[in-house]
């Protein structure tokens, strides 16, 4: 799971349309322009996500957000026509036989990291998985992860389950991003792990960037003024995203590679020699005489023996008379 920039990118566009289908396809034309590797949607009906008599304002509120399915595809054809991914968290069972050709990947919101049916039908298939953890405590993660692999021993596979930090408010404050979860995610879950974003601006992602997140999702929409509904308060406008993307830029720029090594640029101003020591005598050695560290000292430039092989010298003879600060050779010791 790699990104064009860097991090995977993933611009959530959810329901940020709140159900106006004309709004949904300028979110999704503007977020096509942000360059982005996926531009991501709710699929989900209320009668299908909330009982009716249990939460009976929720079911409203999610029945009056849905898109039909003549608009989703739509939505899902117009990002890939554009050459960006299209992903979707399908919280409909029955619409999954319909997008997943559209689909490259499926994406588990937090709400159903304990949704064992879902995991299961979306494992069953085979497509790599991102896995939101908004909610969930260390063991429902590990719970979570071990059944997905039960169901489907390939998403042993690193490069085909993604597990992210990620809560389930919004907006929250910048200590309860808690971004170095991240750490213990890669370490319990052997899986590729990221940040998906719910505070306002774009500093969490940037940070999350900076310690070696390989995911990065946030909520995506054309302003944040005057908007009511909570999601837009934690979305990224698109200056934001093309931001947050120099940003990433930046950022490899200084990581840079993970094999130390000395820089071309040191060698050839030959920082090796000038830098390091070699042992020198301290004062003038008359031959015959025993080194020691009376008469021993390192110093730059590293002429002559070389600082590391200072005891190894302890103890043998001069075979010359020798002046302080002359540069020292094997042939000259015995």
């Amino acid at each position: 799971m790699k990104g064009k920039h860097g991090p995977l990118l993933i611009a959530e566009i959810g329901g940020n349309h709140e159900g106006d289908f004309e709004y949904a396809k300028h979110l999704t034309e503007l977020a096509i322009q942000t360059d982005v590797d996926y531009i991501k949607f709710q699929i989900y009906s209320g009668e299908s996500l909330v009982s009716s008599i249990e939460s009976p304002d929720r079911n409203l509120h999610f029945k009056r957000f849905q898109l039909t399915k003549k608009e989703h595809l739509f939505l899902a054809s117009l990002v890939k026509d554009a050459g960006i991914g299209y992903l979707s968290s399908v919280w409909d069972y029955d619409s999954i036989s319909w997008i997943d050709e559209y689909l490259d990947l499926y994406k588990i919101g937090s709400g159903d990291i304990t949704a064992y049916p879902l995991l299961k039908l979306i494992a069953q298939i085979g497509k790599p998985i991102i896995l939101s953890t908004g909610i969930s405590t260390e063991q429902e993660v590990i719970d979570a992860v071990r059944y997905i692999r039960s169901i489907n021993p390939n998403y042993n596979n690193k490069e085909m389950l993604g597990v992210l930090q990620c809560t389930a408010m919004y907006p929250i404050a910048n200590g309860d991003a808690h971004l170095n979860v991240m750490s213990k995610l890669k370490e319990i879950t052997k899986a590729t792990v990221g940040y998906s974003d719910h505070t306002e601006g774009i500093d969490a992602l940037r940070y999350a960037a900076v310690m070696g997140a390989e995911i990065l999702e946030f909520h995506f929409t054309d302003s944040r003024e005057g908007k009511e509904f909570r999601d837009h308060a934690v979305s990224l406008v698109p200056s934001e995203v093309n931001s947050l993307i120099n940003e990433i830029k930046i950022i490899k720029e200084f990581q840079g590679k993970c094999v130390k090594r000395p820089l071309q640029i040191e060698l050839d101003n030959g920082h090796d020699v000038s830098f390091r020591r070699a042992v020198y005598p301290s004062k003038d050695i008359n031959k015959g005489a025993l080194l020691s560290q009376d008469n021993l000292t390192v110093l730059r430039p590293n002429h002559g023996i070389d600082a590391r092989y200072y005891d190894q010298l302890i103890g043998k003879k001069a075979k010359k008379n020798i002046k302080r600060h002359e540069k020292l050779s094997w042939s000259i010791i015995e």
